[in-house]
Parts: C-alpha cells; sequence; structure tokens
C-alpha cells in the first residue's frame, strides 16, 4: 500500500466523523509572543523515592492551570507511578491509583474533562526531563486533547544521527498525514457522496488533486529537528518520537536523579512498578 493511498483512507476515516466535530487547529498552535520574561511557576513532588521539583511553562496557560489546581486541591497526594517504561518515561496521575491492590490494572483513572492541545513546538520538545500530558490516542482523539490529570516525564535515551533521520521522516510523514487530513475535511460532503456510490475512482482523482497542495503546505515548514534538538537528544537524550504529538509543558529543574531511580524500578505486567512507587505529595513553590 502506497502512502498516497493512504492519505485517502484517512479522508474517508475522517468524513464519517460526526459533524460536531470541530477542527481545533488553532487551539493547538501557539502564537509566538515570548512570554519568557514572566516568572514560572515551580511545583514540589514528593515521592516515595526523594523529591522532584518541575518548572510549569507560561505559554501552556491551560495546562499550567490545570496542573497548580490540581496540586491545589491535593489530587496528586497519594497518587501511583502506574507506568513505568526505562528509556522512554515515568507516567502518574491516575486518580483511582491511590487505594490500588498489586493486582490492579492501572491507567484508566482520569477526570471528566480533557484540556484541549497547546503544542509550542519546537520551542518545547520531549528532552529527557520533560513533563508532558499524556492523552488517549488519535483514533478516538484527533485533536490530541490532553488528559484532564494524566502526566509523564520523559526519560528517554540518548539518539545517534541515524536514529534521528528516521525520526524526522516520521515526523515528516505525520506532518503531512495531518496536514491532508485537514484539507480531506473541506471535502468532507463530497467523499461522503462518493463512498455512498462507490465511487473510487473519483476518490482516487480527489487524492491526486489534493497530493500537491500538502507537498506545497509542507514545503514552507517542513519537520527538521532544530540545532537545539539535535544538540540535547544526541548529548542528554529523550523521546523525539514523540514530538508534535504530546503537550510538553513543563520541566524537571530539580531532581531528575529522583526521575531515573524510578525509572529504574523492577516492573511487572502493564508496566506497573512492583513495589508501590507513589507521590506523597506535591505543593506549589
Amino acid at each position: 500500500m502506497t502512502k498516497k493511498y493512504i492519505y485517502i483512507l484517512c479522508a474517508i476515516m475522517l468524513a464519517t466523523i460526526s459533524c460536531s466535530m470541530k477542527n481545533n487547529n488553532d487551539s493547538n498552535q501557539q502564537n509566538n509572543t515570548t512570554v519568557d520574561n514572566e516568572k514560572r511557576t515551580q511545583v514540589e513532588i514528593k515521592t516515595s523515592l526523594g523529591d522532584i521539583v518541575v518548572e510549569l511553562y507560561n505559554e501552556t496557560p491551560k495546562h499550567r492551570d490545570n496542573f497548580l489546581k490540581l496540586v491545589k486541591e491535593g489530587y496528586y497526594d497519594g497518587v501511583l507511578f502506574h507506568r513505568v517504561i526505562k528509556d522512554f518515561m515515568i507516567q502518574t496521575g491516575d486518580g483511582s491509583s491511590k487505594n490500588a491492590k498489586k493486582d490492579d490494572m492501572l491507567g484508566a483513572g482520569d477526570l471528566n474533562y480533557t484540556i484541549p492541545a497547546e503544542f509550542v513546538y519546537p520551542k518545547f520538545f520531549h528532552k529527557k526531563g520533560a513533563l508532558a500530558a499524556a492523552r488517549t490516542g488519535d483514533q478516538v482523539n484527533p485533536e490530541r486533547a490532553s488528559s484532564g490529570s494524566q502526566f509523564y516525564i520523559v526519560t528517554g535515551r540518548v539518539c545517534n544521527e541515524d536514529e534521528m533521520r528516521m525520526m524526522e521522516q516520521r515526523l515528516e510523514y505525520g506532518k503531512k498525514q495531518s496536514i491532508f487530513q485537514s484539507l480531506a475535511m473541506q471535502h468532507r460532503d463530497e467523499i461522503i457522496e462518493m463512498q455512498r456510490n462507490g465511487d473510487q475512482a473519483g476518490l482516487e482523482k480527489l487524492q491526486n488533486e489534493l497530493i500537491p497542495l500538502v507537498e506545497a503546505e509542507y514545503a514552507k515548514d517542513p519537520a527538521k529537528f532544530t540545532e537545539e534538538q539535535r544538540q540535547t537528544y544526541s548529548t542528554i537524550g529523550g523521546a523525539p518520537h514523540l514530538d508534535g504529538q504530546y503537550t510538553v509543558f513543563g520541566e524537571v529543574v530539580k531532581g531528575l536523579d529522583i526521575v531515573d531511580k524510578i525509572q529504574n524500578v523492577t516492573t511487572g505486567v502493564n508496566d506497573r512498578p512492583v513495589d508501590d512507587v507513589k507521590i506523597i505529595s506535591a505543593k506549589v513553590l
């Protein structure tokens, strides 16, 4: 199956999505107005293995404010790190994990709302120590809205040049898919009608008309790592394959050794630590 054919399949899939789904591209992109001069808020997360201090970005205000609200309410106090994958990330925020038994399946606990994506990329990316919001997958969450409570801290690994080149290719393909989907939504009714009529030739014709538009739009802003990303991923490490897909809203400024201690614990089923690692308390500094 060629990539071009995958494009039209994406269009068909999107065409069947409810009309009530709104395009959220505007909320996914932040303007370039710098807020670096504003003081960033820090939060201390006391865990059973030591203390971590994270700093929240002002450029992602919805995530920042939601996180601070939950911290002040004590939501995270007693919550477990329910998913730990060495050389990738440590995840927490499932409120149902507070009183979980050893054999309980965790990760589904969340609040009854999501947060619109706030991608400030490539300024903020998935370097080691990045604080980012978890979310459900693209198939059920095409707008990539974040979980109301679950978050992860990147541990990642150091990447070589060949690996970064391959990841850039994946980013390129993903970005072109996103552009294509946006263009295809403008022909939603037309696509639905062609589906009903079994008009495969019409679908392929539309696809061939849209692909040059995709390439032209992509050429304006190609998916390439910045020099900062290359330097960081090749020395400190991270998880570059997640860039542009999950909202990064802060970073660890103290206690990265504790993050490493957590990522190195023994894990069992579904990557849950065999011995519970919990957030004892979280407070705004």
